[in-house]
């Protein structure tokens, strides 16, 4: 991503630029980190972190100001942080309407924008929210073919919880989003809970919490629950009440989808089981857990036998692929939760049923050079 000499744009134009460039590039955050001399513009590409520019203070002012008035900030507010979006479209070239050709098409990007201050000024993180690579069909996320299969039959069960685990940014949304869209249009009515809502998606019914006015996951959940529903995706489970009202729904009736921050699919079992659920609802409600992680793909032209490529160059990769590990609830997981069985136990059940970490499932696409060794280290260490 060159340069462009931004110290030289006005804060608009420098806006305008990014806005097209970082979607282009396939970014997804930017952000703009104050010093004492110079702002630190960073991007985050298929994952990484890069250097984009030092821009000059008084162009950063002005793109700020600009930033802020877009997303209806206060541009008073300096010394607290504040939230806000903003949308803006970018044109691309594809099937014109008559349907042929090469005519442009113009699609609308949301922007999520965070503020925060800082020693010397206001930092300020945008997060680029593409429909066009947030929302896509599971087949192209990269899971095994007997993932992806069995994924497909938890989502065709009536009723269970299923839960996604990983950290900010390996796609947990991605891939619930790409869930749901197996069974629209199956006459199954589905609700989400959602903070926020990402991505706009047609045939389910959308929700986003807001706890200025008590409306949190706990609460929607429940409200929720008054909408007949079949399907329910909860954003977050982030403490007991949402985690047992989950539990208490799939209970009755109701496939419930949501995430944890834990570093393997097992974990995922004692942390619920430390927040204090109780065992006896939670081992027959789960239906499976997965964790996963996004690694950086090798340009096609380093896969081949004996090329040579840098790991570390950003401009030898092309894109990002999932590795995954995934638990199924069988009975015999289940009666383990039940005798609040170590982590190690449920892994040894687990590796007899199938069960490989994300870590294999990173070295088989390591040996296919379909990615690097330094990737798969980088997140699952």
């Amino acid at each position: 991503m060159a340069a462009n000499s931004w110290e030289q744009m006005d804060g608009k134009t420098l806006l305008d630029t990014l806005e097209q460039q970082c979607v282009a590039k396939g970014i997804s955050d930017l952000h703009c980190s104050p010093e004492k001399t110079f702002v630190r513009f960073e991007v985050r590409l298929h994952g990484v972190l890069e250097l984009l520019a030092h821009i000059p203070h008084p162009v950063y002012v002005d793109f700020l100001r600009h930033v802020k008035f877009a997303s209806k900030l206060k541009m008073n507010i300096t010394n607290i942080p504040q939230d806000g979006q903003l949308v803006f479209d970018v044109m691309e070239k594809g099937a014109s309407d008559a349907g042929a050709g090469g005519g442009e098409q113009r699609r609308t990007v949301n922007i999520r924008v965070a503020t925060i201050p800082s020693r010397f000024g206001e930092a300020i993180t945008l997060r680029f929210l593409d429909p066009k690579r947030g929302i896509v069909e599971l087949k192209e996320l990269g899971f095994p073919d007997k993932m992806s299969g069995e994924l497909k039959e938890m989502m065709s069960v009536a009723n269970g919880l299923f839960l996604i685990t990983g950290p900010t940014g390996s796609g947990k949304t991605t891939t619930l989003y790409a869930l749901l869209r197996t069974i629209i249009g199956t006459h199954r009515h589905i609700v989400t809970l959602e903070d926020p809502i990402e991505y706009e998606i047609g045939g389910i019914v959308q929700s986003q919490v807001d706890p200025s006015h008590d409306y949190t996951f706990s609460s929607g959940l429940r409200s929720i629950l008054r909408h007949d529903p079949n399907v329910i995706l909860v954003g977050e489970i982030r403490d007991l009440e949402t985690a047992q009202t989950a539990i208490d729904a799939s209970l009755t009736g109701h496939l419930v989808l949501s995430t944890l921050h834990t570093n393997s699919a097992i974990e995922a079992i004692p942390r619920l089981l430390s927040m204090g659920v109780s065992p006896y609802t939670f081992a027959p409600a789960l239906r499976g857990v997965m964790a996963q992680r996004l690694v950086r793909t090798l340009q096609q032209e380093y896969r081949t036998e004996g090329a040579k490529m840098d790991p570390a160059d950003s401009a030898s990769y092309d894109g990002r692929t999932v590795i995954a590990e995934l638990v199924q609830a069988t009975a015999e997981i289940q009666n383990l939760i039940l005798g609040n069985e170590s982590a190690t136990a449920i892994e040894q059940q687990a590796r007899k049923q199938g069960y490989r970490s994300m870590r294999e499932m990173g070295d088989e696409l390591v040996k296919t050079r379909v990615t690097v060794q330094s990737e798969v280290d980088r997140v699952t260490r």
